[in-house]
């Protein structure tokens, strides 16, 4: 597999495939060897998303994503951000953000080694995190977390009941606050 660098920002370098042109990002371990951290999808739509992923993993994202979307408060829409399935308040609902890009509520993806549920309503906010760690401890479920991310290898995994409730929980209003909290708009 051939690979060119594109671009490497704050010590991390990334890297495309020659043919798909799918990134990956590479990060330097102290022997000089690379591992892959990231895989970002080429994809139009979820429905591309879902197709370019084999079908044991594909049921596994499904099942977390109908769940999602049962639960998914009004305000919020579906789509492709950052590679992955994300679920954004739009600029039509919020423009000012720092990167010009629709406010991520939640991500859902594929990465090679695992599948991540992204969270970031429990990034900015410490309760929903205790929520989500107690609602592991008492599903007698191990919690694999980063800051947002959730990392699973089925959705048996996961505490879906407490994920429904949590998606659920947090208006399109109320995330604007807590993100205007964490980071707060720019001014014009």
């Amino acid at each position: 597999m051939q690979t060119r660098t594109f671009g490497h920002r704050f010590g991390k370098v990334f890297r495309a495939t020659k043919s798909t042109g799918q990134r990956r990002l590479l990060t330097p371990v102290p022997d000089g060897e690379t591992i892959l951290r990231m895989v970002q999808s080429n994809a139009k739509s979820v429905a591309d998303y879902l197709a370019e992923l084999d079908p044991a993993r594909r049921a596994e994202v499904s099942k977390v994503r109908d769940v999602i979307l049962a639960n998914l408060p009004a305000g919020y829409s579906e789509g492709i951000g950052y590679g992955m399935i994300a679920y954004v308040v739009p600029l039509a609902t919020y423009p000012n953000t720092y990167n010009k890009q629709p406010l991520t509520y939640l991500g859902l993806a594929a990465q090679k080694n695992y599948l991540a549920l992204y969270l970031t309503c429990v990034y900015c906010d410490p309760r929903q995190l205790a929520k989500l760690k107690a609602a592991f401890k008492s599903a007698g479920k191990k919690l694999d977390m980063g800051k947002a991310c959730v990392r699973f290898k089925s959705a048996e995994e996961l505490p879906l009941a407490a994920i429904a409730k949590l998606v659920g929980g947090v208006s399109v209003k109320a995330f604007i606050k807590a993100y205007e909290n964490v980071k707060p708009p720019k001014k014009k």
